[in-house]
């Protein structure tokens, strides 16, 4: 009887526990104490709570409610919000969440491989830190700057949730921002003077596919078959366990045999990776890290990725523009700005020494897309290191692009562009779309240097090349009868041709000969 008594009691406790849990209203991570919200927008808000529950979320002056459905959720939108603060949040059902310091300001998603995971010190993601990384550290005291980074995570179809929190800018925990991300932030709450959020979702050395979705990949027939190589991975998984085991036991029995026989084991075989939690994964990381921060209001997203792309550079001129496309159509804000980083110079002894160049040039074609913005790290790379150190510098040139693009700001964010090339006798002239206040040139005995020529048989020399007003003529003695002009074609080109607003031109070729990635997938 006492027994029974017990139980009764036990069951009736786990089901008022159970009662209250379901009633609960919920929010993402996104949704905490010293998040931002972006401005101008009406800003979406959502959770759970009990199916058919009223809930009510209020910031200020600014209120909305909504009913969750028969699956317990439900999402409002607050504003046009004014940019400001810091507010308390309630969200308010049968139970009443408060989130403190919320601020309305500039939201921006930042995304990509290991240069933007690498953050700005004081990290094991840090790679030896930024330029003058203790200074930084030190002055990094922005209240109204926050950082959001999620946590690494790899599935195969789209998930609801994320794992992180939002922190304050302190030289406390500054050292762990996203280095890209905190300086582009930086510049853009200075120029600006209003709060900015940073949602920091990057894993280095990924691709991509990655970061695709399945139904953008799956859609082109030229970007199909990165979705069915990975779907046959997956599928023959099964059979790479089994023969695992078969060598195991063979193992095992070797091993047996060898210590009987006083000799030295044999290595075990080596576990298969499952292919399910491959960061490589084609749509794995938008499926974990983009898709649950979807339909949060932002204002655009800062990305630098390609460096696990180079090899297949002709196939990114098609992957990268959906991408971007696909996370425009995910979140159903329109064109929202999209700005990138176009890879920084570097050596590399595993690749071909152009197939940065020719993924540089993938980089630029995608800048023809709405709203679209590209700042070069072609000539602050570090040739002998991946993950270049002036990381201010390149925050400054993306936030320039910002000012220009998103916030309608007149500011020069771009250096001299190629436009279009003329024959002249034995020399080749240089039309640029850009000029960025004149061309200079820059480096030892401020010389050009960097500069290709080739005639029809297609092999490239070192070129002479002087600005002209606006243009530069190209020559070389060994060319006589020039077809083709080529600057900063390398993985470590040499740089020399700027603007005098101090921003570098953009590497180019004048042919469309293929390269050494045409046909690469």
């Amino acid at each position: 009887m006492r027994f029974a008594l017990r139980t009764l009691a036990l069951l009736l406790v786990l089901t008022s526990v159970s009662t209250v849990s379901r009633a609960e209203v919920k929010l993402p991570a996104l949704f905490s104490d010293h998040m931002v919200l972006q401005s101008g927008v009406k800003a979406p808000v959502w959770g759970t709570a009990d199916p058919g529950e009223q809930v009510r979320v209020t910031l200020g002056s600014a209120s909305a409610q909504a009913i969750a459905d028969s699956a317990g959720r439900w999402k409002v939108e607050l504003g046009p919000l004014e940019a400001r603060g810091p507010f308390e949040m309630t969200v308010a059902g049968k139970n009443t969440v408060t989130l403190h310091d919320v601020a309305v300001g500039e939201v921006w998603i930042c995304s990509g491989q290991s240069n933007m995971e690498m953050a700005v010190g004081n990290s094991p993601r840090a790679w030896g830190g930024v330029d003058n990384a203790k200074q930084e550290i030190a002055a990094g005291n922005y209240p109204l700057i926050r950082h959001f980074a999620v946590k690494k995570a790899v599935a195969g179809k789209p998930q609801s949730e994320v794992i992180g929190q939002w922190v304050v800018a302190t030289p406390e925990t500054v050292g762990e921002f996203t280095a890209v991300g905190y300086f582009f932030g930086r510049e853009i709450h200075e120029a600006l003077r209003v709060p900015v959020g940073l949602i920091h979702t990057s894993w280095g050395g990924t691709p991509a596919e990655a970061w695709t979705s399945e139904q953008a990949l799956a859609g082109d027939s030229d970007l199909a078959n990165i979705t069915k190589s990975w779907q046959g991975k997956l599928a023959g998984y099964p059979q790479l366990l089994d023969k695992y085991l078969e060598q195991l036991t063979q193992w095992d029995e070797s091993s047996r045999q060898a210590e009987a026989q006083g000799k030295v084991a044999p290595p075990p075989p080596q576990f298969p990776d499952d292919p399910r939690s491959n960061s490589w994964r084609a749509s794995g990381l938008f499926n974990a890290m983009i898709a649950p921060l979807i339909p949060y209001g932002i204002r655009g997203a800062i990305w630098y990725q390609g460096e696990s792309n180079a090899d297949r550079a002709y196939q990114y001129r098609k992957l990268f523009p959906a991408m971007i496309e696909d996370w425009r159509r995910a979140w159903g804000e329109g064109d929202f700005p999209f700005l990138f980083v176009q890879l920084a110079n570097y050596i590399q002894d595993y690749a071909p020494k152009t197939s940065w160049a020719e993924l540089r040039e993938a980089q630029f074609m995608a800048w023809s897309l709405p709203n679209a913005g590209m700042a070069t790290a072609v000539d602050i790379g570090d040739p002998n290191d991946i993950h270049p150190k002036n990381k201010q510098e390149l925050g400054r040139r993306l936030a320039l692009a910002a000012e220009a693009i998103t916030y309608g700001k007149d500011v020069v964010y771009a250096g001299p562009i190629y436009g279009s090339m003329k024959t002249e006798g034995a020399a080749i002239r240089i039309i640029f779309k850009h000029v960025s206040g004149g061309l200079v040139a820059k480096g030892a005995g401020k010389t050009l240097t960097g500069f290709e020529i080739a005639g029809e048989d297609r092999k490239f020399v070192p070129a002479e090349a002087k600005i002209s007003g606006d243009t530069i003529l190209v020559r070389s003695a060994q060319v006589p009868r020039p077809v083709a002009v080529r600057y900063a074609w390398a993985d470590n080109p040499q740089c020399s041709l700027y603007g005098k607003s101090g921003l570098p031109a953009y590497p180019f070729r004048t042919d469309d000969w293929p390269g050494v990635t045409a046909g690469k997938k």
